[in-house]
């Protein structure tokens, strides 16, 4: 079975949540895991093309998939609560910002 945009999208949210979440937890036992959810994350957004989406919404998935190359960048830097902040903020964005999509 194939995903909706919209499908799809939610699951970027909750995987970036749950990322977040075990990262502020500091949980060892998830790092494959958190390797497999963002990789599943970079799949998605290999898929989704901005003019396949409302001009709406296309802003936010432009803006995100910049976002996205620099959390990934970033994951190793030394606050681990920063970047877990900001990986929640894009989770919350996406998760509001899916109501635009069908």
């Amino acid at each position: 079975m194939q995903l909706s945009k919209k499908d799809k999208i939610m699951d970027i949210s909750v995987n970036l949540a749950r990322v977040s979440d075990w990262i502020t937890k500091e949980n060892g036992k998830r790092i494959s895991r958190i390797d497999q959810f963002l990789e599943e994350i970079q799949e998605y957004l290999g898929t989704m093309e901005e003019r396949d989406f409302s001009t709406r919404f296309r802003p936010t998935l432009k803006r995100f998939k910049q976002e996205f190359l620099l959390l990934l960048k970033d994951r190793e830097q030394r606050d681990k609560d920063e970047w877990a902040e900001r990986a929640l903020t894009w989770a919350n964005i996406l998760q509001h910002r899916a109501t635009l999509l069908r």
